[in-house]
């Protein structure tokens, strides 16, 4: 699931709005031990364009 979700969000990344809403799905269907290493992907990978959002989703997780 993860790979698939990582897959998903490159597919998604062209829009802020869909790629947040992914990224909260995403997050709700990989193993907990997974989460750190999408964040540190997404930040890798996205995070030119959506860093805000993406610390900004992680950190409502908890």
């Amino acid at each position: 699931m993860f790979e698939f979700s990582k897959t998903i969000l490159q597919k998604v990344s062209f829009d802020k709005t869909l790629f947040c809403k992914e990224l909260k799905k995403a997050i709700k269907l990989i193993q907990p031990n997974e989460k750190t290493l999408l964040k540190v992907w997404c930040l890798a990978t996205f995070g030119n364009e959506y860093q805000k959002e993406i610390v900004e989703i992680f950190s409502n997780l908890g």
